[in-house]
């Protein structure tokens, strides 16, 4: 009897899916996809309103560990507030953060992020996070404006590192920087192997905003979550965890 009962559970197993039922399926999983990303969306507009100005923390000492968060286009400093929050919550580090129009490109924006590094006190350990455009900048901070002299890695949420399609509707420097194949893609792309500064790329399955691979082959661990959008990336718990789990591992590796 329960041999009978395991060839009925094989051949159940074994039988293709109706190719309706499969379509289906597929487009079920596409309208929750559409629908999570919808929420993110609406959640990082309802952030950002919030933090136009640089974000310093109050106090912080030689030896302090400190992440400097940066956004991606079209958002503000605000939207990288609850993941800001878990980071602090979770490791002790402090957090910082700026704010950026878009249309400048990413050697201006990364000037900008040189400036805000230059308010903090030297000897701080410093952890970079970008989401997005913001994971590019910060990549280029580290390999073209001599960050890797005091970051301790940089991490990257759905960083168009080999550049997306949708770059080409916006005339404007920084447009011109993320199509594929860009001059400043294609230079990261060539000294990443060249700069020793540790870096986690996580991309998410669902991501239509970036068109193009969203982490570099030489530019170390590469982490894809599925069930999650481009802008889900922000709010994604698992991604967060994966930030707080590398920031918690350089503090460890520092004392």
């Amino acid at each position: 009897m329960v041999d009978r009962a395991h060839s009925v559970l094989r051949l159940i197993a074994s039988t293709p899916t109706p190719e309706p039922l499969k379509r289906g399926v597929e487009h079920l999983d596409r309208l929750r996809s559409h629908g999570r990303e919808a929420l993110a969306f609406a959640r990082q507009a309802s952030l950002i309103h919030r933090d136009f100005g640089p974000v310093l923390p109050p106090r912080v000492s030689r030896g302090d560990h400190v992440v400097v968060l940066l956004h991606g286009l079209f958002a503000t400093a605000g939207v990288m507030r609850p993941l800001r929050a878990r980071i602090e919550r979770e490791t002790g580090a402090h957090t910082a953060s700026f704010s950026y129009i878009p249309g400048p490109g990413v050697a201006h924006v990364a000037l900008g992020l040189a400036e805000l590094v230059d308010q903090l006190p030297l000897g701080v350990h410093l952890h970079l996070v970008g989401h997005s455009f913001g994971g590019v900048v910060v990549r280029y901070f580290v390999q073209e404006l001599g960050g890797a002299e005091r970051v301790q890695q940089t991490i990257s949420l759905g960083s168009p590192f080999g550049g997306t399609e949708h770059a080409r509707l916006m005339p404007t420097t920084v447009g011109r920087d993320i199509e594929p194949g860009s001059p400043v893609l294609e230079r990261l792309r060539q000294r990443a192997a060249q700069v020793s500064v540790p870096h986690l790329s996580i991309s998410a399955v669902d991501d239509v905003v970036v068109t193009g691979p969203t982490h570099l082959p030489e530019l170390g661990d590469h982490v894809v979550l599925p069930n999650c959008g481009h802008n889900g990336l922000l709010f994604d718990p698992r991604a967060a965890e994966l930030v707080v789990q590398r920031i918690q591992q350089r503090r460890d590796a520092c004392a």
